[in-house]
This record gives structure tokens, sequence and C-alpha cells, in this order.
């Protein structure tokens, strides 16, 4: 399988994703929208949209974002499918016509991801924990689009992800989270560390490698579901 990442800012990559890709023999190729790459015309089988710590409504100071919003909008009528994690699953919801706006919290470090009833019932998640550890740093949520299956939530924030049509996973959290990507995070991003109830120290973050394990396990699991929808 062929496919691409968009990425926003040089420390948010695919991390594990690329291991995932690596180890089936799949093809992702990288379009470094931070550093002027131009959109693809082409439309592959998976389009992964990777974070960043712009919002989607933050146009005017990133001129690729409606360029990307169109992207995507197109890779969805072209019959890609798309994987969006963190802005990458807020930019799915707004191109859908949801609404992203401010968390009620700010969620950074490990916290608990519900599913519900209804993901565990889909062939993308049975069979998965109904709870499981995720890697959070965001500050805005979204709403479901109409249409979208409610996939997850946490205690700090109701709109983990969402399944649009069996074609769009939106993923607010990072299975692909790595102990190097966390330190990119931790050293890019310290302005984000402000005290609340969803916010981890440092300290708190670091030294989760059994978490890391189980995490990766599970997107390895939802990757391979995914292409194969």
């Amino acid at each position: 399988m062929k496919g691409l990442y968009l990425q926003h800012v040089p420390f948010e990559t695919p991390r594990a994703i690329l291991d995932w890709a690596d180890e089936r023999g799949h093809e992702l190729r990288g379009i470094h929208l931070f550093a002027g790459d131009p959109l693809p015309r082409e439309f592959p089988e998976l389009v992964v949209v990777m974070g960043g710590p712009m919002s989607v409504h933050d146009e005017d100071r990133y001129p690729w974002l409606p360029e990307e919003k169109g992207y995507l909008r197109e890779a969805l009528a072209a019959g890609s499918r798309i994987l969006g994690i963190c802005l990458g699953a807020q930019l799915l919801a707004e191109i859908l016509g949801a609404e992203v706006v401010k968390n009620r919290h700010k969620e950074i470090g490990w916290f608990p991801v519900h599913l519900t009833d209804e993901a565990l019932k889909h062939s993308l998640f049975e069979g998965l924990p109904r709870e499981f550890p995720a890697f959070h740093w965001h500050g805005e949520t979204f709403g479901l689009p109409e249409g979208a299956m409610h996939v997850a939530y946490s205690e700090a924030c109701r709109n983990q992800a969402f399944l649009y049509r069996d074609q769009a996973l939106a993923l607010q959290f990072h299975l692909e989270m790595t102990p190097e990507g966390a330190e990119d995070l931790l050293r890019h991003s310290a302005e984000d560390l402000v005290p609340g109830p969803y916010v981890q120290s440092p300290e708190e973050i670091r030294g989760r490698d059994s978490l890391y394990r189980t995490t990766r396990e599970i997107l390895f699991t939802l990757l391979d579901r995914f292409v194969d929808l």
C-alpha cells in the first residue's frame, strides 16, 4: 500500500506509524507543510494527518491550512482513507461540518480513554479493551460530524474519537507516541504545561515504557484493520 502523511511542525512526526508501515511493507511519503512542500495531486489509499500546536482557525498565520483542508475534502471524495491525529482529527471534524472549540480543560499526559458501546460493536474496534491508556496533548476539542460514530471519550474530553463512514478515523489522542516524541513535545511545547486537573508534570509523563507498548499494540491493530475496511 502507498500512502502519505501531512506534517505541520518538525517535532510532530508519525513516530510509531512509520514503524507499522515499515513492518507491513507499506510506503508512506511525508509532505512537510511547515517547510513549504506542495500538496500532491494524487489521492493515495491512506492519508495520515498529524498534530501540531496551531488551531484549525489559524489560517491567517498558516497559509497552507486552507489548502490542506481543500485537499482533505478532495481526498475523501476520491475515496482515500484518512487518519487524523490531534490537530488532524480537528481538521477532519471541521471539513465535515463540525465545530472545533476550546475544551473545558487542557489534557496533557497519560489519561485513560474509553470506547463507546457502539464502537465496540464495530469490526474496527471489536476485541479492543473498553478502557486503555493514551497520550494526550491538546487544549481544543471537536464536535461530532453528522453521520459520524462517536468512538471514544475521556474524563476531560467527551469527544476523543469518531469514525466517519468507515473512511475517516479521527483520534484526539496519540497512540503513535514514543518516548522521543514525548521529549520533543516537552521541549518545544513546554508553555502548555500550565496547572490544571488534567495536566501532568514532565516527571509524570516520562518513564512509561509499558504504556508505550500498550498503545503501540492498539495502534498496529487499528491500522491493520483500517486499511482493510
